[in-house]
């Protein structure tokens, strides 16, 4: 075991540039998260522009944090979101990045190279310090701009297994499409929940202009809600809009709580991806989630896009 040694963690998402250094008691001794640039009006990016913005931004961002020669001699592991999901088949173009440089550097400090997906270092960026760091089954949502998944995650047997989620578009690319008709830049999730969190109180009397999501054994459709928001924009005041939509997510989310909870016999749950760093649903679940199930959320800065998960899991290999 080599507990004295350091593990840096790389992540190429489609949203973000990250790069984080950890030590053997998790401690974060380095926490780089740049946002890719999207252009006013832009509802995203393509993979061949993040990609771009990526190989841009890697050099600097580790160049920074080998700057420090306590962390440069003492990188024991690097470790790299390699995928989205550890399943077979699973690619997206933005993670070649991260892991060409990571596989330069661990050659360049003659250090051993580990490979995850984006999804187990969400996951372990908000399990490893939440009161569920020692629950060894639990059912993990993962919201994010590009997933809305429902993951059965048992440490026994290091599985990951689907349970639920959206079949079609994603909670944080409802919100964007929405937000950026509305006028606001992308990503819009952070300055429609402060709306929805001010204006709860005096929408909340009102008829919800969205029909419910419906959940079907732990899983929905997100384009028929999206449809119906966009249609409103310019209809309604958009405040009641904002609210009444995040009324309606957060209820999604609490079926398919409840729902998986019964299918399943899990108590635990835990919330990661950079929408469940809403404040409005974190109170939603919270007042409304009865006592037999305990749920947890990660601190805002490990919710969204990092690479603190990643570099934990890298760690764990040379710290075991």
């Amino acid at each position: 075991m080599l507990t004295d040694k350091l593990a840096l963690g790389i992540d190429t998402s489609n949203y973000k540039t990250s790069l984080a250094v950890v030590d053997s008691s998790a401690k974060i001794l380095f926490n780089h998260q740049n946002f890719l640039e999207v252009k006013r009006g832009e509802r995203g990016l393509r993979q061949s522009e993040a990609l771009f913005q990526h190989v841009q931004n890697l050099p600097d961002v580790i160049g920074e944090a080998l700057s420090d020669e306590s962390i440069r001699k003492n990188i024991g592991v690097v470790s790299v979101s390699q995928k989205p999901r550890p399943i077979k088949g699973s690619y997206m173009p933005v993670f070649t990045a991260g892991y060409g440089f990571a596989k330069s550097v661990a050659a360049a400090l003659r250090v051993p190279l580990q490979t995850f997906s984006h999804q187990e270092g969400h996951i372990e960026a908000v399990k490893h310090y939440s009161s569920m760091a020692e629950t060894q089954k639990l059912i993990c949502f993962h919201f994010s701009g590009g997933t809305t998944e429902a993951i059965l995650y048992d440490e026994f047997s290091n599985r990951f297994k689907l349970v639920g989620g959206s079949k079609d578009l994603a909670f944080g690319q409802v919100l964007d499409r929405v937000g950026v008709s509305l006028g606001y830049g992308f990503p819009c999730g952070d300055i429609l929940d402060k709306i929805a969190v001010t204006e709860h109180n005096s929408v909340i009397v009102k008829a919800n202009p969205l029909t419910k999501i419906k959940v079907s054994d732990g899983f929905i459709n997100l384009s028929g809600i999206e449809t119906q928001a966009s249609r409103l924009v310019g209809a309604i005041d958009e405040k009641e809009l904002c609210t009444a939509l995040f009324i309606r997510l957060a209820e999604a989310i609490l079926n398919m709580t409840l729902q998986l909870s019964e299918m399943y016999e899990i108590e635990d749950f835990l919330y990661a991806g950079g929408v469940s760093c809403s404040q409005y649903i974190r109170k939603y679940l919270n007042d409304k989630i009865p006592d037999n199930i305990r749920i947890a959320f990660g601190d805002p800065t490990l919710s969204s896009d990092n690479a603190v998960g990643t570099a934990l899991l890298g760690g764990k290999t040379i710290w075991r």
